[in-house]
């Protein structure tokens, strides 16, 4: 596989990346000091940069996924040798972190043009090969989505529509016998009843992101 994203590209995708490498710099996660990723330094600048209603959320390192990351390269077996698919990728820690720890094949996928090419960009900071697809949640994508073994998400229940279209597509996972690994930081919109942690992470630096300087960030089995 290479490190590349699936589907056109367009004039407006050499503007995307010197975005994406302008209003970033080489650095690393507290949690996951083994990856290197295109950091900002400053959500509400980057933002602003953006100019988007969303926040870049490719540019920062969130709790869940550093959560996730750090479960996936201290339990290799999760993935080792099985298919991944990360799914809301952002920065593509997690994804390269499965790479890392030896999945054989890892699929990123993000609705975030800015994000496909930050995931890109950081999996040859890293020196792994990941497939960088658009979004799987609200396209008719199954027969890609669901041909993996195991289906990590960091930070996804954030927001209420976006919650249920993604518990939606992890249930159909399930359901296909698929394992399923999230990682939240007790997002509102969490399935509480469906899920049963596996670690628990308190992952520091997220004063900016989180409201608190230390964030306690569980990996849960959805189920």
């Amino acid at each position: 596989m290479t490190s590349g994203e699936q589907g056109p590209t367009d004039g407006g995708a050499g503007e995307l990346d010197a975005q994406v490498t302008g209003w970033t710099a080489p650095g690393t996660a507290p949690l996951v000091g083994e990856v290197t990723l295109l950091l900002a330094d400053d959500i509400h600048r980057a933002w602003s940069q953006a100019d988007e209603e969303a926040p870049p959320f490719w540019a920062f390192a969130w709790a869940g996924g550093q959560a996730l990351a750090r479960h996936v390269l201290d339990h290799p077996d999760v993935v080792r040798g099985r298919r991944v698919l990360d799914l809301a990728t952002g920065s593509g820690i997690v994804a390269i972190a499965a790479a890392r720890a030896g999945a054989l094949h890892v699929v990123a996928s993000d609705s975030d043009a800015r994000a496909r090419i930050a995931a890109i960009r950081n999996a040859r900071l890293n020196g792994v090969s990941l497939d960088v697809v658009g979004d799987l949640v609200t396209e008719d994508a199954a027969d890609v989505a669901l041909d993996v073994d195991v289906v990590l998400a960091g930070d996804v229940f954030y927001e209420q529509p976006m919650a249920r279209l993604v518990l939606d597509f992890l249930d159909e996972a399930v359901g296909a016998g698929i394992d399923v690994l999230v990682g939240d930081p007790g997002r509102e919109y969490l399935p509480r009843k469906r899920v049963t942690p596996l670690a628990t992470y308190d992952v520091p630096g997220t004063a900016d992101l989180e409201g608190r300087a230390v964030t306690p960030t569980t990996v849960h089995r959805l189920t």
